[in-house]
C-alpha cells in the first residue's frame, strides 16, 4: 500500500502542477493565434496586398531609377561644362599670354622710339646750340669790326684834322662836289 500511496501522491502533485489550460472548439491559444494568423495571411491574399505592395515597391524603384538617370545625365552635363570651362580657361590663358607678348613688343618698340627720338632732339638742340654760338661769334666779331671801324673813322677824322687845314679842306670839298657832277652826268 505504500507503494500505492506514493504512487497517488506524485499524481496528484504533477496534475496539480499541470493546470489544464482553456480551450475552445479542441483549440488552446496558441491555435487561435495561429489560426488568426492565418485569416489575416488569407484576407491579405484575397485582397492582394502583396500585389499592391510590390506595385508600390516597382512604383518606388522606377522613381529611384528616373532618379539615377536623371543624376548621371546631370553629372555628364557637368562634365561636359566642366571640360568647357577647362578649355576656355585654358583659351583665356593663351590669349593673356599672347596680349602680355604684344604688351611686351609694344613696351620694346615705345622705349626703342623715345631712345632714337630723344637722341635726335639731343643731335638738334646740339646743332641750333652750336648755330647760336656760331651766330653768337658773328653777333661779336660784327660787333668788333663796327667799333673798329668806328675807332678808326675817329682816328682817321683826328688825324685828318690835325693834317689838314681849313685851306685843304676847301680843296677837298671841292673836288668832292667836281666829282659828284661827273658822276650824276654819266648816270
Amino acid at each position: 500500500m505504500a507503494e500505492t500511496e506514493t504512487h497517488a501522491s506524485t499524481e496528484g502533485h504533477t496534475e496539480a502542477a499541470h493546470e489544464p489550460s482553456p480551450s475552445a472548439l479542441g483549440m488552446d491559444a496558441t491555435g487561435w493565434v495561429a489560426l488568426a494568423m492565418l485569416a489575416v495571411i488569407a484576407i491579405m491574399l484575397w485582397k492582394k496586398v502583396p500585389a499592391v505592395i510590390g506595385a508600390a515597391l516597382d512604383k518606388k524603384i522606377a522613381g529611384i531609377r528616373a532618379q539615377l538617370d536623371e543624376a548621371a545625365s546631370l553629372r555628364a552635363e557637368a562634365e561636359a561644362l566642366k571640360a568647357e570651362y577647362q578649355a576656355k580657361a585654358a583659351a583665356a590663358a593663351k590669349d593673356a599670354e599672347a596680349i602680355l607678348a604684344h604688351a611686351k613688343d609694344e613696351a620694346d618698340q615705345i622705349v626703342s622710339k623715345a631712345k632714337a627720338d630723344a637722341k635726335s632732339l639731343i643731335e638738334r638742340r646740339g646743332r641750333m646750340a652750336e648755330d647760336k654760338i656760331a651766330a653768337a661769334e658773328r653777333a661779336a666779331i660784327a660787333e668788333v669790326r663796327a667799333k673798329a671801324a668806328d675807332a678808326a673813322a675817329a682816328a682817321a677824322a683826328s688825324l685828318i684834322a690835325k693834317g689838314h687845314d681849313a685851306k685843304a679842306d676847301k680843296t677837298l670839298v671841292d673836288s668832292a662836289i667836281s666829282g659828284i657832277g661827273t658822276s650824276a652826268r654819266l648816270n
